[in-house]
């Protein structure tokens, strides 16, 4: 049976207070509605519909236009959002399974259930409820003394007794595709003057068919966000499933409370992360590496057997038995080779450093190229900005630069070449010599071994 999926993305989200659509908010690193549609994707072989309201361009934007997109013009309710996708689906599939963006949590093998439990159902539908003694403003589930499911009452429609029932709607069904398209021309104003996808249940119990019940396994999966405080009970939620997946497949997390790692970081067995850690952006992590503690990495790649503390790491590249910090910066575009030391207060840009060589503290290296075992004294500074463009400066390898030594770019670096201490470098030095002062001369030629 051919199913499609119809995201519910419509809202203003007012109770956020923002001018950012509701669906665009950051959930660890991601906007929400990519949750939606990643839960979904295994399920489906076509794009789902996604239903836009508010915001829909900055939606549009975001997302790409691989999706299949809807929109509302009047924010008619939710039965009014799903009929705008019949134009789309009328006649395409089986069954249509209807999600929201602002429901994060649920897994895909919640939503399996629900499809396949309407596979095998007589009746039109398949509701997903939860059983919690906290209703958070659902709808109560209302069942016959035979068990059946009769209604859904709304929270603000619903009596004392009715406010009593722990079994509530979660909001998510899966329908027989021909019966939804039929009976939505049939849902009745509201008198709020809203169309509610609710009420296809009373229609259904009218035909006498019969209305199937999912329940959901975990009641955290369905926790909706409405506002920033949701936000960050959902945020704290997924982190805490992020880091014990981690733990499970051979990573050690010390404080998995403090430790912030989104869903598409990528880390190696037996490395070790360490209190108040953030990992972000889709960076990879090798194995039997030492991360943290204070420690932010964003849109890098980390080798093997790397150790990283107290620093900050963006959009670059470390190769193996690296150490760094603490109290480091990488900078984008840094390239960390094999075997590297990075000392306290080091700071990386646009560089690429060989492998073996040693960055001692407090320098700053910028649009440079660094050969192999490299010695960068305390205080080196590459000199790469004339006030209008960036220049490169060239340390090859076995050079030795002195603490202090300011290198003034675009220059170069001969091979054993060395700088002492407080040397203005504005020329560059030939292989095997030894230059000092401000600026810098050549005082001697090394001799070699």
């Amino acid at each position: 049976m051919v199913t499609d999926v119809v995201i519910l993305a419509a809202g203003k989200g007012k109770r956020m207070c923002s001018d950012i659509p509701k669906p665009l908010h950051s959930l660890m690193g991601k906007p929400i509605i990519h949750y939606a549609l990643m839960s979904t994707a295994p399920l489906v072989k076509n794009n789902p519909v996604v239903i836009l309201g508010h915001g829909a361009e900055q939606i549009r934007q975001a997302l790409g236009e691989n999706l299949r997109y809807v929109e509302q013009g009047e924010l008619l309710g939710t039965g009014h959002a799903v009929s705008q996708a019949e134009s789309l689906l009328k006649g395409q599939s089986d069954l249509v399974l209807v999600t929201y963006v602002d429901m994060p949590l649920v897994r895909t093998r919640t939503l399996q259930q629900l499809i396949d439990t309407q596979k095998s159902n007589s009746g039109p539908m398949t509701l997903l409820t939860v059983h919690d003694e906290d209703p958070r403003g659902f709808g109560r589930i209302t069942r016959n003394s035979d068990g059946n499911i009769q209604a859904i009452v709304e929270e603000a429609d619903a009596s004392a007794e009715q406010l009593k029932i722990t079994e509530l709607n979660a909001g998510m069904c899966c329908f027989d595709a021909d019966w939804l398209w039929a009976n939505l021309k049939k849902l009745p104003l509201s008198p709020t003057g809203e169309y509610y996808l609710t009420d296809l249940v009373a229609l259904a119990k009218n035909q006498d068919l019969y209305i199937e019940a999912v329940p959901a396994e975990d009641p955290e999966e369905l926790i909706g966000i409405n506002t920033r405080v949701h936000l960050a009970e959902a945020g704290k939620i997924l982190r805490r499933r992020i880091n014990r997946e981690l733990m499970l497949s051979g990573v050690s997390l010390v404080d998995p409370d403090t430790a912030y790692i989104e869903p598409d970081v990528i880390i190696g067995q037996d490395t070790v992360i360490l209190p108040n850690t953030f990992l972000q952006g889709g960076t990879s992590i090798g194995t039997n590496c030492l991360i943290g503690p204070d420690t932010r990495i964003f849109k890098s790649q980390i080798g093997d057997f790397c150790e990283i503390e107290y620093s900050v790491i963006e959009e670059s590249k470390v190769e193996n038995g690296v150490d760094i910090g603490p109290f480091s910066h990488l900078r984008k575009g840094a390239h960390i080779g094999p075997g590297v030391h990075i000392g306290n207060f080091g700071e990386i840009k646009d560089s690429y450093l060989g492998e073996g060589t040693k960055v001692g503290h407090f320098s700053y290296l910028g649009n440079a190229q660094i050969g192999k075992d490299v010695n960068i004294g305390a205080g080196t500074i590459t000199c790469n900005y004339d006030g209008k463009k960036k220049h490169q400066t060239v340390i090859k390898d076995g050079v030795f630069v002195g603490s202090d030594s300011m290198l003034v770019a675009p220059l170069e670096l001969g091979e054993n070449s060395s700088t002492g201490a407080g040397s203005v470098v504005t020329k560059d030095v030939p292989p095997d010599t030894v230059v000092a002062g401000i600026p810098a001369r050549n005082i001697a030629k090394k001799k070699k071994d």
